[in-house]
């Protein structure tokens, strides 16, 4: 049975199903945190939106990038899933060999990109290090004498920088690199390119956000 109410918003009608309190098998119950699914709109908004600040139009290259994976023949495409609050980066051909897996056996699979706060906040975590550092926009590299301290969490100063792009801004993503290309982590920028370039040596330039120290650092909650 349907009862019909109205909501705050004019001419709108909505619907919900009656409560059957002698028989609660017959209620609607909510889906499992831990059923894998895709993104909703507004949640796929804010992945984006996230990826975005790092990624900038290279964010087409992660949205349409082919799957090799899996027996068949014609490549496939990689998608983004939510399980838990967990959001993951996965072949599609790697989603329907999960299907054979009980929902209460499966930890993980794929990348994981981040996570949702309960709040409903999403938040980049360092895993997805390799997916940024690919397709990144904009990124510093860091001095050898200053990648110790960054590892354990700190900013990065003007006097550890030992190499930027040109055309950042302050509040851009970057990604954080040793002097070998080694992916180390993700930051905001604190500064702009051209204020690095004037500024004192003890000063901020970019805030730290995520670094691989974490796996050591925060292993249990990774």
């Amino acid at each position: 049975m349907f009862v019909p109410f109205f909501s705050e918003e004019p001419n709108k009608v909505l619907s919900k199903r009656k409560q059957n309190p002698q028989n609660p098998s017959r209620n609607p119950k909510p889906p499992s945190p831990s059923v894998m699914r895709p993104l909703d709109e507004k949640e796929t908004t804010q992945v984006f939106e996230k990826l975005f600040k790092f990624t900038g139009n290279n964010l087409k290259n992660i949205v349409e990038n082919p799957s090799h994976e899996g027996p068949d023949p014609d490549p496939g495409r990689y998608c983004f899933r939510l399980q838990k609050n967990r959001v993951h980066y996965v072949s599609e051909s790697l989603v329907k060999r999960a299907t054979n897996i009980k929902r209460e056996k499966l930890v993980s699979l794929g990348t994981q990109v981040g996570k949702f706060t309960k709040g409903g906040s999403f938040h980049l975590t360092i895993q997805c290090l390799n997916l940024l550092a690919t397709n990144a926009k904009h990124k510093v590299w860091l001095k050898p004498t200053s990648e110790m301290s960054f590892l354990y969490g700190n900013h990065v100063l003007k006097g550890g920088l030992g190499r930027i792009t040109e055309n950042i801004v302050a509040g851009d993503g970057v990604v954080v690199f040793s002097m070998a290309d080694v992916p180390l982590g993700f930051e905001i920028a604190a500064k702009s390119t051209q204020d690095c370039r004037k500024m004192d040596p003890n000063g901020i330039v970019v805030l730290h956000q995520a670094d691989i120290g974490e796996y050591l650092r925060m292993e249990d909650d990774l």
